[in-house]
């Protein structure tokens, strides 16, 4: 599938040690989630303790990069110069965890096909040493 960007260029996000597992992960391929490693809730944005046991036990790991739309628009305002429109801007579930939720443009899957239940799949955008997630369409099991 070709993979287009929504713009040509975009406003990078800014690093920092709480959240480098998630936009440099995606060397690997995989998406980076962190992880409460006391009582395994995935903990989406990272934060040093476990919102549900305190634990200070929080650390990334890879999920599967698979889940599903749960709401989306389709935008057609051009906000920036460089903006392709219309683009969707989806709310992605991940299959791991019913509340691990993030947003995500869906370059690669037209926008007629865009629906509530849609499964998506991650792949990543490289900018330099950073990979942006984004998401797109895949073959219903």
């Amino acid at each position: 599938m070709t993979k287009i960007p929504v713009a040509n260029t975009r406003p990078l996000p800014l690093v920092n040690e709480l959240n480098a597992h998630f936009w440099k992960g995606g060397k690997d391929g995989k998406l980076h989630i962190a992880r409460c490693g006391s009582c395994e809730l995935w903990i989406h944005p990272m934060t040093v303790r476990c919102p549900r046991c305190h634990s200070a036990d929080v650390a990334p790991q890879p999920v599967s990069g698979k889940g599903k739309v749960v709401g989306f628009s389709i935008n057609h305002q051009a906000w920036r110069p460089d903006l392709r429109v219309p683009y969707t801007v989806a709310l992605v579930q991940l299959d791991e965890q019913d509340d691990i939720r993030m947003y995500s443009n869906l370059p690669g899957t037209p926008i007629e096909q865009v629906r509530v239940g849609l499964p998506v799949e991650v792949w990543f955008e490289q900018h330099g040493d950073l990979f942006l997630p984004e998401f797109d369409a895949i073959e219903e099991a």
